[in-house]
């Protein structure tokens, strides 16, 4: 019999619709049951792709058994933790405070107000000799408490809080964070690096296009006579990085497209599901990278990754799908793997041989049963174009394989960090259509995610249902992309810089609003909304797989104020600044998203203004011989500029106006 989540919208939570756990979706009506009955509540997060979720979902929440202590002791509810990021956050934010680490799935244990007591992350159902409790033991023992010591819960509920107002407050900083705290952030992050194989720590390893993108800024920047940190160990740091993970497993090396993370240090074996955030994120590190370097890999990367959003992740209106799973019929990476024998029967022997020793697939294999991850070991870039029809013969044959799942929500969040990566794939390669495409994206997203009354949305299913508030990421995001697109605009697409740059502004009118804390420093998760049972309205500062939504508003506070003058978007650009001090002294690697926006600001973006018709080509010529950032330069159509001539303008002080481009720059 299903439960209440065959009616959602969410795959996530239809995936658990024939459990018989009797599953509630997140809400009121599931903690006015728990008053009523007086239960605590289980809050299970998750999302489609993920591996150990559907495993736990296997072991446990298909068990009638353990279904059955669950309903029994519970009120359980299931929540897709990308519809509610900011549901998310507090469960998981409890569970690192208990269990000293978080992950999905994420299993929270709360009082019938919201509160969250205790918590982990994946339980088995039975003791393998792991140190984890197994889960209907955890479960028995919960509910003895909640009879026996339940006042122990309530404290420790409102102890989580307490740590809760800890966390969103800023830290006191022991110097500003001026250039010499920029320098020695970068420095900090580059001692972090794993110089043998890329990345930074060790397994897991994951991708870091956010500290990498804001050494690449401070590559650019001017560096001090003696810094910590030279501009020769950036370019390694971050050549290193990207090339590893380039050549690794973690690089889907037949269809392109970036996975989730890799489980080792060496980047050969990943947790194969493909997440839209990270590629739109990657994307931008990527080209970023290019203009600095100009590493015809770098390249290579951006365009078969676009290759592959555009294959297998687009949807109808031209917006991109969440994510591919890790899982093809409950095996990982069923899809992606492969034998010797495989590929000889595709490419025939001579071919065969010659990918084999290119990709280091052999009958010892890399994965599990014999079977290979593919990997390019060699540097030799040549090789890998002269290979290039024989990756496009395996991705043929591997297209008639069984395909992992799609999740095809929309994301208003997600598609605005993809904007923001074509629209500098866009600059960096010369590509109009990469441009307009992320036009495209943006079009949609006002049209359709967007209510009568101009509140933004957070996801959008098919048959055009919208769902849930916009957070400040939803909006922070899609703004920081309003600009990236406002940058470029005139470039791609004459006409359209006014569009993009009032968006901009419409939602950074939202945001102050809706999030806004006026009482401290920094911008609320969710709006105020006392009809939802979350027990907090947090500040996300740190970044994560993704940027917090406070360091993206740095960087379009920054360039509002660049391109307006306006004086409250620079006090509230300063404000944000004066709070990330102190958790940059604390984790600089932790921040890298405001910290570039700080670098960045610093190095004053330019606006270069022009007539109708000017020949915003030859600009951006001029502008890559200068290995220029994107994000750095805003053309701005304006008609009281000569025909033919452009003025520059940095801090609002405009030089003269010139037909000499190289005086521009």
């Amino acid at each position: 019999m299903p439960n209440a989540l065959s009616a959602e919208s969410s795959l996530y939570l239809r995936q658990h619709a024939e459990n018989p756990v009797d599953w509630l979706p997140w809400g009121p009506e599931a903690f006015s049951r728990a008053r009523r009955e007086d239960k605590p509540v289980l809050v299970s997060v998750g999302y489609s792709a993920c591996h150990w979720c559907h495993v736990m979902a296997r072991e446990c929440f298909e068990d009638a058994a353990i279904a059955e202590l669950m309903n029994r002791h519970f009120v359980c509810v299931k929540v897709d933790r990308e519809e509610r990021p900011d549901v998310d956050k507090v469960m998981m934010d409890a569970v690192q405070m208990i269990a000293g680490h978080g992950g999905w799935p994420l299993n929270a244990f709360c009082l019938p107000d919201g509160r969250p007591f205790f918590g982990g992350t994946y339980f088995p159902p039975h003791d393998h000799g792991r140190g984890i409790i197994p889960w209907p033991e955890l479960l028995t023992r919960i509910a003895e408490r909640w009879t026996t010591h339940r006042a122990d819960l309530v404290s420790n509920a409102e102890a989580i809080l307490q740590n809760f107002a800890h966390q969103d407050a800023a830290p006191e900083a022991e110097i500003p964070l001026d250039k010499t705290a920029l320098e020695r952030a970068a420095g900090f992050i580059c001692s972090q690096h794993d110089d043998t194989a890329g990345g930074f720590g060790a397994a897991p390893k994951f991708p870091a296009p956010m500290q990498l993108r804001f050494l690449l800024a401070m590559r650019e920047a001017s560096l001090s006579a003696n810094p910590p940190v030279s501009a020769q160990r950036i370019d390694e740091v971050v050549t290193k990085s990207l090339g590893a993970m380039a050549r690794g497993g973690i690089f889907d090396q037949i269809g392109g497209g970036f996975a989730r993370y890799s489980v080792d240090a060496t980047w050969t074996i990943p947790h194969f599901e493909k997440m839209l955030y990270d590629n739109a994120q990657l994307l931008s590190a990527y080209a970023e990278a290019w203009l600095h370097r100009r590493e015809p890999l770098f390249r290579a990367v951006c365009e078969e990754t676009i290759d592959w959003l555009e294959r297998e992740m687009t949807l109808p209106g031209g917006v991109f799908a969440a994510s591919l799973d890790a899982d093809t019929d409950h095996h990982e990476g069923a899809t992606y793997v492969w034998t010797p024998a495989q590929i000889l029967e595709v490419l025939g022997e001579a071919d065969a041989k010659r990918f084999c020793e290119a990709y280091g697939v052999d009958d010892h294999g890399n994965f599990e049963h014999g079977t290979s991850n593919p990997v390019f070991a060699s540097g030799d870039f040549t090789l890998r174009e002269e290979l290039r029809p024989l990756r496009e013969k395996l991705l043929a044959a591997r297209n008639d394989r069984p395909q992992p799942g799609r999740d095809a929500k929309v994301l208003g969040a997600w598609n605005a960090l993809a904007i923001a990566g074509l629209a500098r794939c866009a600059w960096a390669f010369g590509r109009k259509d990469w441009a307009q495409r992320a036009m495209h994206i943006s079009d949609f997203l006002w049209q359709n995610l967007r209510t009568e009354d101009g509140r933004l949305h957070a996801v959008r299913y098919a048959g055009d249902e919208v769902r849930h508030d916009g957070t400040l990421n939803d909006h922070a995001w899609l703004a920081e992309a309003e600009l990236s697109l406002a940058e470029i605009a005139e470039w791609a697409e004459p006409g359209r810089h006014a569009v993009h740059r009032a968006r901009a502004l419409r939602l950074t009118e939202d945001i102050v609003a809706a999030f806004e804390d006026e009482s401290a420093p920094g911008f609320f998760l969710s709006i105020a909304n006392p009809s939802d049972p979350l027990a907090a309205r947090r500040k996300e500062w740190w970044d994560n797989a993704t940027p917090s939504g406070n360091a993206a508003l740095a960087h379009v506070f920054s360039s509002i104020y660049a391109l307006t003058g306006e004086s409250s978007a620079l006090e509230r650009f300063e404000k944000l600044r004066s709070a990330y001090a102190g958790f940059a002294e604390q984790a600089p690697n932790g921040v890298s998203h405001a910290l570039l926006a700080f670098a960045r600001h610093d190095a004053a973006p330019l606006t270069v203004k022009a007539s109708a018709g000017a020949d915003w080509d030859a600009l951006r010529c001029a502008a890559l011989e200068r290995h220029d950032s994107p994000g750095r330069i805003f053309l701005i159509p304006e008609s009281s500029v000569r025909i033919g001539s452009f003025q520059v303008c940095r801090n609002h002080a405009c030089a003269p106006e010139t037909v000499d481009l190289a005086r521009v720059f």
